[in-house]
């Protein structure tokens, strides 16, 4: 191997520990077969004919359960472990999307739908904590932008073959993402040793999660988030029906999903390196507006060339942002908190998908998709500018925590 070559590697993907490296390999796993939330708006729209509010509400009870999974998951990964929640996450959590497959009445898909993100999103939180405990904080925003890669490598080979799939059995693919969550706590229950910090004191479950939304920093960073990944997730319900309004089906939509998944895997490892040592603040609020800059072009859509520009614009907003997004996280939590710090950045997620789609399809129905996508652009220039605005006190926090060289 030659020895740029070899420096190259070294950059992006030396230095971090085995164990981080066989969750990385588990991840891929389960993202590979991960089809329920790219999916379940046209499952439930076309092979059940549930009308676009009622598809609407059953994603945003989805949504519920990422919210309630956050603070649990969280709680769980600080109080009985980051290894033990991620398999109670991933067993429960591929029986909730296997029964999916054959629920049909909506009050029941919609309690299963709640399950699938509270059971299956409880890893989430724990895994993310896993990660700042075997990494020290200067590689840290490395170590979550490669995780992110990997999650997108995962969609970008599933998604590749299952928009055409999804043409003819949706139950099929559900089946898929439940095996695959199996495969994944497999790989935990025989390789990953526990990594929470033996010698910690963990604050009282009440006591420890006021501390996280006391802290007023991380506070704002969180609303900011928020603001960010409602724009986001428009991709969840508001695009594929916009899409299906101009005659575009399930294997456009499973395109512009794949080149999404394969745009952040080709340029996170090219990015990485450009950004490392960036202002995370700067990152965030770049982040924001492609974000918006990417589902406000949809205002000009009809056509596939046009979403497609509009989903590489908010690819590049993801590689820019989420790693960021992830340290900055890392680097406020104390180690003690570090489970539910994630959690309530988990907590986030959840609360996004819920009001995404409750928002998006009363603003689709009552002034169309034109007001929607210039509203997310709305969003999202204001977004930015409270990112830089509010990250002062961040900045010197995180400074603090990047003097340090060495692992918790």
């Amino acid at each position: 191997m030659s020895t740029p070559l070899r420096a190259w590697l070294a950059e992006r993907f030396g230095g971090l520990p085995r164990t981080f490296w066989t969750l990385w390999w588990g991840l891929l796993v389960n993202r590979i077969g991960s089809f329920v939330i790219s999916f379940l708006a046209i499952y439930l729209a076309r092979d059940l004919g549930f009308t676009p509010g009622t598809v609407g509400r059953v994603l945003a009870i989805y949504g519920l359960g990422m919210v309630v999974a956050g603070p649990l998951g969280g709680l769980l990964a600080d109080r009985i472990g980051r290894r033990a929640t991620m398999l109670l996450g991933l067993v429960l959590g591929a029986l909730a999307v296997a029964a999916l497959t054959v629920a049909r009445h909506p009050a029941l898909i919609a309690g299963l739908a709640f399950l699938c993100a509270a059971a299956g999103d409880l890893y989430r939180p724990a895994m993310t904590a896993a990660v700042a405990d075997l990494v020290p904080p200067a590689d840290r925003a490395r170590a979550y932008g490669l995780v992110y890669w990997v999650v997108n490598i995962g969609l970008a080979v599933g998604l590749s073959f299952g928009g055409l799939v999804a043409e003819r059995s949706m139950v099929a693919l559900f089946l898929v993402d439940a095996a695959t969550s199996l495969a994944f706590a497999a790989v935990i229950f025989l390789r990953v040793p526990e990594s929470r910090p033996a010698a910690v004191h963990h604050a009282p479950a009440l006591a420890g999660l006021l501390r996280v939304f006391a802290d007023r920093a991380y506070l704002s960073f969180l609303l900011l988030h928020l603001g960010a990944l409602l724009v986001f997730t428009q991709w969840q319900l508001a695009l594929p029906l916009d899409m299906r309004a101009h005659g575009l089906g399930p294997s456009a939509y499973a395109f512009l999903m794949a080149l999404n998944c394969a745009g952040v895997v080709v340029l996170q490892p090219l990015l990485s390196p450009r950004l490392a040592g960036r202002d995370a603040a700067r990152l965030l609020a770049v982040s924001a507006l492609l974000f918006g800059g990417g589902f406000g072009v949809n205002v000009l859509g009809g056509s596939l060339p046009v979403y497609a520009v509009g989903t590489a614009l908010w690819t590049v907003g993801e590689v820019v942002g989420f790693p960021a997004a992830s340290a900055v996280v890392a680097n406020l939590a104390p180690v003690a908190l570090r489970g539910r710090y994630q959690g309530a950045f988990s907590m986030g997620w959840g609360v996004a998908f819920t009001l995404s789609p409750l928002a998006a399809g009363e603003v689709l129905q009552r002034a169309g998709s034109a007001a929607l996508w210039l509203g997310c652009l709305g969003v999202a220039v204001v977004v930015a500018a409270g990112h830089l605005l509010t990250a002062g006190e961040r900045r010197r926090r995180i400074a603090a925590a990047l003097s340090v060289t060495a692992p918790s």
